[in-house]
């Protein structure tokens, strides 16, 4: 199994022959490889997985996925 994250590219340049991004995830800035997303642009929202976009995602769903992990962390803060 694996754990997507939902992030906003903030920034996209190239680093090492790479398509790199700057995104933010949930406040937390992270590079990012966009390599397999080669269209990726400023503004939108991708589904990473180990620093790595794997997928594009709408505003709605990032959001969505976003509320779902705060909630884990809320549940786990509680044991």
């Amino acid at each position: 199994m694996c754990l997507g994250v939902p992030g906003k590219i903030e920034k996209v340049y190239q680093e090492d022959g790479l398509l790199m991004g700057l995104l933010d995830f949930n406040g937390v800035k992270r590079e990012t490889c966009l390599t397999a997303i080669p269209d990726a642009a400023v503004g939108e929202y991708v589904m990473v997985h180990a620093g790595f976009a794997i997928s594009r995602i709408n505003a709605a769903d990032a959001a969505e996925t976003q509320s779902i992990l705060d909630e884990i962390d809320r549940l786990n803060d509680s044991f």
